[in-house]
């Protein structure tokens, strides 16, 4: 529309004519929106709000005397408020360039007066407390102008062919050069390490893989060595069960055969010999039976025999004392004991002749017997007479 001015982000739209503007100022201020304004009768500028540089290359001597060569740059802009505005406007709204040129030459003023009051040890450690004094410094007086710094960079410090920074930095730079050789040494010796580590683990695992194949390769062997016999192997397991059935099979026949001899023969052998003991035994038992009957019946004859013939052989044992001379001792008692002994003797004669008619003693022995009267023989070789006892013969 005619006449509706509007400036860009970054500007100011100053307007002069009518009526003034804040604080008695020659023009109004106009940011971020657009104002109609009468052509002819209003002027309108435009101040920038961007972003500015200016560089600065001064020579300051130190607090030492050591004349030092800095370059610094400054980064800095007007100010957002209006009275940033009015100032700048009032001073730099016909040549902006001059922001630069006069905000570097402030910046110069400030640093080599702080560079004076400072070692070129401080300057150099001190970089950022150099550059916050000359803003501190400068503050003030960039505001009057309307202009604010965003900041101040050191870029370089520079002696020139004095050598007191280098000398200032030579300890520094033996000792940096010495760490940095101890770091390259236990850099090679990590990497001779690590090489000598890699060296055995290769051969660790190249022995491993070795005995890795080594045993594979045995068991293949062993594989193939079993697969090679297994043929034999079953073979010979066959033939040996064919072997223990066919032992089996044997013994069986063996035990069976001897169970047939056993059926057959043995049994019959054993029954038959039973059979011949029993006949035996039961042959001898009758004839044990009948020769006890026959014993038992000569026994009672031949008892009753001598039974019967006692008295006479008693008589004729008295008949031998009949031309004896006997004297008798004890009276009328020591004829009774030869008439009992008389008696006595003609018993045991009976006893001998029952015994040796019977052809045994009672310890199951035949006796001795006189061929001349068959009466039996004394120990001392003597016939036994009738008459012999308690008696005395003259």
């Amino acid at each position: 529309m005619f006449g509706y001015r509007v400036p860009a982000p970054d500007e100011a739209m100053l307007i002069s004519g009518g009526r003034r503007g804040l604080g008695g100022a020659p023009f109004r201020v106009v940011t971020g929106h657009g104002k109609f304004v009468l052509p002819i009768f209003r002027k309108v500028r435009f101040l920038t709000l961007s972003m500015c540089e200016s560089e600065v290359t001064e020579t300051c001597v130190t607090r030492q005397g050591i004349a030092l060569h800095v370059r610094a740059v400054i980064a800095f802009k007007v100010g957002n408020d209006h009275e940033s505005v009015i100032n700048a406007g009032q001073r730099f709204l016909s040549d902006q360039e001059q922001m630069s040129v006069l905000t570097g030459r402030i910046f110069a003023g400030h640093l080599r007066a702080i560079i004076g009051s400072m070692t070129v040890e401080e300057i150099v450690t001190e970089r950022q407390k150099l550059a916050a004094e000359v803003l501190d410094t400068s503050k003030t007086e960039m505001a009057k102008i309307g202009l604010i710094v965003d900041s101040l960079q050191i870029q370089s410090i520079d002696d020139g062919d004095t050598g007191y920074i280098d000398a200032m930095s030579a300890p520094h730079k033996a000792a940096i050069q010495r760490q940095a050789q101890i770091a390259q040494a236990q850099a090679t010796q990590a990497a001779a390490e690590a090489e000598q580590a890699a060296a055995r683990n290769q051969a660790e695992y190249a022995r491993q893989t070795a005995v890795v194949k080594a045993e594979y390769s045995a068991e293949v062997d062993r594989a193939q060595a079993q697969a090679a016999q297994a043929g034999p192997l079953a073979q010979a397991h066959a033939q040996q069960e064919v072997l223990d059935a066919q032992t089996e099979l044997a013994l069986r026949q063996a035990k069976l055969r001897q169970q047939q001899l056993v059926a057959e023969i043995v049994k019959p052998a054993e029954a038959e010999a039973e059979r011949v003991r029993i006949l035996a035994a039961a042959e001898a038992q009758r004839m044990k039976i009948q020769a006890e009957a026959a014993a038992s019946y000569d026994r009672v004859a031949l008892d009753r025999m001598l039974i019967d013939q006692l008295p006479q052989i008693v008589k004729e044992a008295a008949g031998g004392l009949a031309g004896a001379n006997v004297n008798v001792l004890n009276g009328a008692d020591g004829l009774g004991e030869i008439a009992a002994g008389l008696v006595s003797q003609g018993l045991t004669i009976l006893d001998s002749v029952r015994q040796n008619l019977s052809g045994h003693d009672s310890d199951g022995h035949r006796p001795a017997a006189s061929e001349s009267n068959g009466l039996p023989q004394l120990p001392s070789g003597k016939e036994e007479k009738p008459g012999d006892g308690p008696v005395h013969v003259d």
